[in-house]
């Protein structure tokens, strides 16, 4: 009971500045982390093998969200049904949700790897590969893919960690694998002359590691739940449970793989190898850039959330103006960036030199037409955020959902037949633009809800 009071005091009177510094850093630490496992990949790639690397790991990219969508559908999935159990004190059923989770991540993430290692060409070839790139694609994927069940273990479960209430241990687990990661891809590709199937090679070791820490946490003395052998029988109730909770990741993770792979046979039809070995940087670019507004997200989540709850509707509102300006903030100085400085932002990932010139002279135009509408996407990001934090989970998927698929695809496929190349870059500024406005009429609509909830609350306290 004391607990609960201490959060409210802290979530309901500390100062919302304070508050959103205090959620959002560790959260923007967390983003920034998982974030590095592909940044780093392709910043040693492109140093060491060059940009058809680069571009190989960039149409391999749908598979990998592939395996991560199913990581979410059960992982968060089975964490949001074990933390319900949890607050109803059934820890046995809590265990054996966790339990259900662990062998479902097995059994799909082995069915993945094998049926994507039997169609791996046709299916890299789908996601946009040309006869070029594919070799390398090949041997980066095929290794990632034996892997597969490492990183679904060591993802999937981790959640379990951060829904105990344990946060640091969920960070330590990606700081580990992140870290190994690094010190593994400079051995393998600048010592052991390794190549592609180096930083593979080093991913799914380093994925191997997490897992076995984040195993060893729930069989160690530290974790509240546990995993026993007795609750690895699946029960068909559980695993409804887990799928009807954990769609919503999922179906949003599949979307951005369809997405990328529409977006890499754009790129190879109109502007060819190079065009897809600049998207890979620019992808690269932009995960920096957006991470940060990422944990700025969550981090305003539980804030918005609670006050939202406690109808303390100006606190809601000032929490949301000022994770909005923060997230702006940030978003503006990565325009500028890249826009002032593109060439020194694409000499991270390539060596100087020919190579590096034939990909800035595409690449450079290519990054900062996609990132032209930089600025507003802060907005949009916290505001698709504020309907999840208030309750209202449709508004949040349609907003989220509505520039990767419903204006995007639609951009990809339309632009590049009058505009060719530039068509597929303006297709980026294009969705953010029109996903701005629609967020923009959906969030005054409910902001000025929340203003008469805020003048219902000041005269029941003048009455009072």
């Amino acid at each position: 009971m004391n607990k609960t009071n201490d959060k409210s005091k802290f979530l309901g009177e500390e100062e919302i500045g304070k508050l959103l510094l205090k959620f959002s850093i560790p959260a923007i630490v967390g983003m920034l982390v998982n974030a590095l496992y592909n940044i780093i990949d392709r910043i040693f790639i492109g140093k060491g093998i060059g940009s058809i690397g680069i571009g190989a790991i960039f149409v391999s990219s749908p598979v990998a969200l592939i395996l991560m969508a199913f990581g979410m559908l059960v992982g968060f999935g089975g964490n949001s049904l074990s933390s319900i159990r949890l607050g109803e004190n059934k820890k046995e059923e809590a265990e054996l949700i966790l339990g259900n989770a662990f062998i479902l991540l097995l059994i799909i993430s082995i069915g993945l790897s094998i049926s994507g290692l039997i169609f791996i060409e046709p299916l890299l070839k789908l996601f946009g590969a040309s006869d070029t790139i594919l070799p390398y694609a090949v041997d980066y994927m095929s290794i990632i893919l034996i892997g597969a069940p490492l990183q679904a273990v060591g993802f999937g479960i981790n959640a379990f960690i951060r829904g105990e209430g344990n946060p640091r241990i969920a960070m330590i687990t990606m700081l580990i694998g992140a870290i190994l990661n690094i010190i593994l891809d400079y051995i393998f590709i600048f010592i052991f002359n390794m190549g592609i199937k180096g930083a593979a090679l080093a991913t799914i070791i380093s994925q191997g590691i997490s897992a076995i820490w984040v195993l060893s946490y729930f069989l160690g003395s530290k974790s509240m739940l546990k995993l026993k052998k007795e609750n690895m029988i699946l029960r068909i109730r559980i695993i409804k449970n887990i799928f009807s909770i954990g769609f919503a990741p999922f179906s949003m993770q599949l979307a951005a793989s369809m997405v990328t792979a529409i977006l890499n046979n754009s790129l190879n039809t109109y502007g060819g190898d190079i065009a897809v070995s600049s998207m890979g940087v620019i992808h690269s670019i932009t995960m920096l850039i957006l991470m940060p507004i990422f944990g700025i997200n969550q981090g305003a989540q539980p804030i918005i959330g609670f006050n939202y709850g406690a109808k303390q509707y100006g606190r809601v509102k000032e929490a949301f103006k000022k994770a909005v300006i923060a997230a702006t903030s940030i978003a503006i100085f990565g325009f500028l960036t890249t826009q002032i400085i593109p060439h020194k932002l694409f000499s991270i990932f390539l060596e100087k030199g020919s190579e590096m010139d034939t990909i800035a002279n595409v690449g450079i135009k290519g990054l900062r037409i996609y990132l032209a509408m930089l600025p507003i996407i802060g907005f949009q990001i916290v505001s698709s955020n504020y309907f999840q934090a208030t309750g209202k989970p449709k508004h949040a998927a349609f907003l989220g959902l509505s520039r990767q698929v419903l204006i995007l695809i639609p951009a990809l496929l339309i632009l590049p037949k009058f505009f060719g190349l530039t068509g597929v870059w303006l297709a980026g500024p294009v969705a953010d633009l029109t996903a701005s406005v629609i967020t923009s009429f959906f969030i005054i609509r409910d902001l000025k809800k929340l203003e008469n909830g805020i003048k219902i609350n000041n005269r029941i306290i003048e009455e009072q």
